[in-house]
């Protein structure tokens, strides 16, 4: 199987999307012929040293798109001069002959961006995709002011319904995989030729499971992320007003610009004393924090993929989400509390009632941790992601190939 793979970031030592496309490809090129067409940050290990074996063919990123993380990663400056190298490079080998079984782009998530493969002739998955997730009406007040960059997201369901050069590369696709079902409602105008859920990330490794049923003492709440509004961190502090007759704490793991928000509503709350806020902690650390956890609550209303949530299961850890979304949809009754997202009191309320079941019932959280453990084995590793990937490839490469523009 001769794969071209295309990942505008790839790198094993960053964080976010980068790393998921390099363990996409890390793993895929054990099982095909892997061509890899990226870019690599300034002063970061290149790919084509990190992927000893696969043909990479990159370029390091223009200057300066790196000096603003939250922006780039919204807007993705580099994507334009990326597009422009990988499509030419596409033409040229397809004009001297060389075939390609898929071309699979894997990052950026966010449905934004048109694919350099579109229309080339060669079978052409999509994703895992994502992003594009409004917030309910009830919590945007809440929200405060947005950053110009980020209310640009607004545009995403314009694009996808007039940009002619976003639409062909959608309903040119032999496939698209979602992040969750709400992707397949967002592209319900395009004739997608066939659509598939699917995380767009995953477990590495899976621990030991963990019997937490001879802990004493107060019920652990975890939380971990970055403290926005959108992440549901307002929503259970609020919660744990609601239970004051609980012997339950509260432990968060995050920095972000609603921290202050956050802790003066745990004090006017007058839950000040347990709820501790413990900051941006080492990543080599933060598996001790799921180890000491009884429960995690993460009902973040806007979330597209939640890869804390899988973190958190592979801990035996029930889990607290939202139903929207890709927590909503990649949990089951058997190990998680899932809950709508209506308004901020609703979702506070919800929250409280599901604190109060599992700390009162502790065979409760230890049944559903089980089966977050063991949800996680069946399902959500990488080595599962890879297996059903491939299967598409077979499926997707057998398929009569369509037309393609003719290479330049």
């Amino acid at each position: 199987m001769k794969v071209v793979m295309i990942a505008p970031a790839c790198d094993g030592e960053d964080i976010g999307e980068a790393w998921v496309a390099f363990q996409w490809a890390r793993m895929l090129a054990e099982q095909t012929d892997l061509t890899l067409l990226t870019t690599y940050k300034r002063g970061h290990t290149p790919s084509a040293l990190q992927l000893p074996g696969v043909r990479v063919i990159e370029a390091e990123e223009p200057p300066g798109v790196h000096r603003f993380e939250r922006l780039n990663s919204l807007m993705q400056p580099g994507y334009v001069p990326f597009f422009l190298r990988a499509r030419r490079w596409l033409r040229r080998r397809l004009a001297e002959g060389e075939r390609f079984d898929v071309a699979h782009q894997v990052v950026p998530v966010a449905m934004r961006y048109a694919s350099p493969a579109a229309g080339l002739g060669i079978p052409l998955l999509l994703g895992p995709v994502g992003g594009s997730l409004e917030s309910p009406a009830a919590f945007a007040q809440e929200e405060g002011s947005t950053p110009w960059w980020q209310r640009l997201r607004a545009l995403d369901a314009w694009r996808i319904r007039h940009d002619p050069l976003l639409r062909r590369t959608y309903e040119s696709a032999a496939c698209v995989i979602g992040v969750a079902p709400y992707v397949g409602e967002f592209l319900s105008g395009l004739r997608l030729q066939r659509f598939e859920i699917m995380s767009e990330t995953a477990v590495l490794e899976l621990p030991a499971p963990i019997d937490r049923s001879d802990r004493a003492g107060p019920v652990r709440l975890l939380w971990v992320g970055r403290i926005v509004r959108t992440k549901g961190l307002r929503d259970v502090i609020t919660a744990l007003s609601l239970v004051p007759d609980l012997d339950v704490v509260l432990d968060v793991i995050g920095e972000g610009n609603d921290r202050a928000a956050c802790e003066a509503l745990a004090a006017e709350l007058g839950v000040a004393e347990r709820v501790v806020f413990h900051g941006k902690v080492p990543r080599e650390e933060v598996d001790g924090f799921y180890e000491r956890a009884d429960v995690f609550a993460f009902p973040s209303y806007r979330e597209p993929g939640g890869n804390v949530t899988l973190e958190a299961m592979a801990h035996s850890l029930p889990v607290i989400v939202c139903r929207r979304g890709g927590p909503g949809a990649n949990v089951d009754d058997s190990c998680a509390f899932r809950l709508e997202s209506d308004s901020p009191a609703q979702l506070a309320a919800d929250c409280a009632a599901a604190v109060r079941a599992l700390v009162e019932d502790p065979e409760l959280r230890q049944r559903m941790g089980r089966a977050a453990h063991a949800l996680v084995e069946s399902s959500h590793l990488w080595t599962h992601r890879v297996q059903r990937v491939m299967r598409i490839y077979d499926e997707i490469a057998a398929q009569p190939r369509a037309g393609s523009s003719h290479p330049e």
